[in-house]
Formats: structure tokens, C-alpha cells, sequence
């Protein structure tokens, strides 16, 4: 098992992965003394994973409730989030209980929030179940649900207790499901280390065919990049903003195709490639970055163009972004592989002809 701390002003957690589930939870749950617990799950994360949870808590007589969630980014909802809280209400939690979020990045998401507001906020831990939300979601403290006119833009910094990772869960995930997180973990690489996104190159083929060994490589250096990022900058105020690469446009086409076409993971792809387009044409980048990068994603079943969107609609809704100030549009850009900048002066036929390179019209 290896052990990441995420190392934080206020509030720091460590990172548990590689080890079952039982023996990374047991004797955290036994220091805790929580007094009850709501696990928040969603319809294909229950039947798998939810007996395993609930025996391990029994095992430390802590008493749990579950409320399952439809799977998928619509669950994420203020409506779906009065459901829970009129559960946890008539459970009796209160603030020394828990809230457990097992699943992938809306579960991770939506459970985040829950805990973040109920009674002012309670406990809560991470199990998460998908590869992105190992990599990304479930590390950091973002908790949000969607509005109607954008992703996330109703949510809070909250960080969890602590976070478990059973790699054994990745053996469940569908293939479609496993390229998704490889959407994130892609971003790493471009953003932060040129080493890693050429390990991924090099082992592309592998992890496509669940490598264990290269997946907990994938899910730890992940995980060291992000905890070394957000313990540098909890809240986004400067160096957590390259995260967001790929996310603008990313953002705008889960949108423009009501969140049901493409998986988050997947929407980042094609959000990273219009990134790169931005960057190569404002000379940030070479063309054989772009190429380059254009090549991993394609090699990872990753999609590099949106189906049947409408460029003009993508391009009004990055201006609902959360990361939008005074209408200028922070952008997270290539400077080849490895590095990034950020700029809130891009030319405007700039964001749309790169745009027009990654939409296909219906």
C-alpha cells in the first residue's frame, strides 16, 4: 500500500491506495468514532461494491444508511441533493456522522457537496470506485453540483477525511469507462511532467488491457502530481488553475450535448486538443506537440472531435464557465509537453477556428 499526504493549511488527509479495501478502512474507521454513517452510492456502483462497504463497517459496529443515486451527470442536482439531505435528516445523522461517497466523480461530487452543507458540514471519505475519480475527482476537495446553465457552478472547497483506493475496483470498470480516466491522467502528463506522458506512450498498449502493475503506477503518479499541486494552492487562486486544461471547451460540449453524450474524461480529450489548437496558433507550442498529443489520446480510444455539436453554442457557453471573470475566459495552454501557461487574452477568431477543428457537425 502506498500513502500520499495532502498537505494543507487548515485541514490535511492522506491518499490510501493499492491495498483492499478492508485493510486501508478498518483502522481509520476505529480511531474516528464516528457515530453513524450515510453511504452515498449510484445504481451500477451499489450492486457491485455496496455489500463490501457495508461489512466492513459493521465489523466496527458503525451503523450506515445508503441512498443510491442513478448513475450518470444528471443525479448531480440540487433536486437529487434535498432527497439526500431529507434522508440523512430522518436517519439522524448528525454532526459527528460520516458521509461516505463510493462511487466514481458525480457520486465523489455530490457526496462532497452534501457533506460540505449538511449541518454546516460533516465528515466525509472517499472510496472511490472509477479510474478518473482515483486520479482526479476524489482528490482536492472540489464538491459541486450542476446548474442548469453550467457544470459545477454551485459548490464549495471541501476536503474529505480521507481517501481509499482498492485498484482491485478497476477490474469492474467497462473499457469505455477506463479510457475516460485516462482522459485526466493524459492531462498530467501535458501539464506538469513530459516523463510520465511518455510513459504513457510507451505503455499505452498495456494499460488498455488492465495491467495492474502500470494502473497503480498511472493512479499513484496521478495522485502525487495533483496532491503536490492543490497542497501548493488549495483553492485555485494561481497554480491549481492548470488543472483545468482541456476543461473550458470540455466543459462546453458535456453542456451543449446535455451530459449524456460524452463521459467527462472523454469530453477533456477533445477539450485538450482545442487547447492545443489555441496554443499552436498563438506559438506556444509546435505542431508535432499537438500532433503528439493528438496521437496518445487516438492510441487510448479517446475521442479527438465532437459529433453533431454547434461551434457557435460551444463557444457562448464557455462564458458560463466557472472559471469566466468579467467576461474574459482564463485559458490553461501547451507550451509543448510538460508545461503549460495560463492566458486571459485570447483573440476571439482564435477560440473559434480551434473550435471549428474539433467539431464535426451532425
Amino acid at each position: 500500500m502506498d500513502k500520499l499526504h495532502v498537505n494543507l493549511l487548515y485541514h490535511g488527509y492522506d491518499i490510501f491506495i493499492g491495498a483492499p479495501l478492508s485493510e486501508m478502512l478498518t483502522p481509520f474507521l476505529l480511531a474516528a468514532e464516528y457515530s453513524k454513517a450515510l453511504i452515498i452510492s449510484d445504481t451500477n456502483v451499489e450492486k457491485l461494491y455496496l455489500s463490501t462497504l457495508k461489512n466492513i463497517l459493521e465489523k466496527v459496529d458503525l451503523t450506515a444508511e445508503n441512498y443510491c443515486i442513478a448513475a450518470g451527470e444528471a443525479a448531480k442536482s440540487l433536486t437529487e441533493a434535498e432527497k439526500i439531505y431529507t434522508r440523512a435528516i430522518e436517519a439522524g445523522l448528525d454532526r459527528r456522522s460520516v458521509i461516505f461517497a463510493l462511487g466514481g466523480g458525480v457520486v465523489g461530487d455530490l457526496a462532497g457537496f452534501i457533506a460540505a452543507t449538511y449541518m454546516r458540514g460533516v465528515p466525509f471519505l472517499q472510496v472511490p470506485t472509477s479510474l478518473l475519480a482515483q486520479v482526479d475527482s476524489s482528490v482536492g476537495g472540489k464538491v459541486a453540483v450542476n446548474h442548469p446553465l453550467g457544470k459545477n457552478l454551485i459548490g464549495a472547497f471541501y476536503q474529505p477525511e480521507g481517501v481509499f483506493m482498492d485498484l482491485a475496483f478497476l477490474d469492474s470498470l467497462p473499457r469505455r469507462e477506463l479510457c475516460t480516466g485516462l482522459g485526466e491522467i493524459v492531462k498530467y502528463g501535458v501539464i506538469y511532467d513530459e516523463a510520465f506522458f511518455r510513459y504513457l506512450e510507451e505503455q499505452a498498449d498495456h494499460v488498455l488491457h488492465y495491467d495492474r502493475r502500470i494502473l497503480k503506477h498511472l493512479v499513484l503518479r496521478s495522485c502525487e502530481i495533483k496532491v503536490t499541486v492543490v497542497s501548493q494552492d488549495e483553492k485555485e487562486a494561481g497554480l491549481r488553475r492548470i488543472l483545468n486544461f482541456g476543461h473550458t471547451l470540455g466543459h462546453a460540449i458535456e453542456k451543449e450535448t446535455g451530459y449524456t453524450r460524452y463521459n467527462h474524461g472523454e469530453a477533456v480529450a477533445i477539450g485538450m486538443m482545442g487547447a492545443a489548437f489555441i496554443s499552436a496558433a498563438l506559438g506556444l507550442t509546435k505542431q508535432e506537440e499537438v500532433d503528439r498529443l493528438a496521437a496518445l489520446l487516438m492510441r487510448l480510444s479517446l475521442p479527438v472531435m465532437a459529433e453533431g455539436c454547434d461551434a457557435d453554442k460551444i463557444y457562448e457557453a464557455i462564458f458560463h464557465d466557472k472559471k469566466t471573470v468579467d467576461g474574459h475566459v482564463t485559458w490553461i495552454l501547451m507550451e509543448g509537453i510538460g508545461h503549460v501557461t495560463a492566458l486571459t487574452d485570447v483573440p476571439e477568431n482564435v477560440v473559434r477556428d480551434a473550435i471549428g477543428r474539433i467539431v464535426r457537425v451532425a
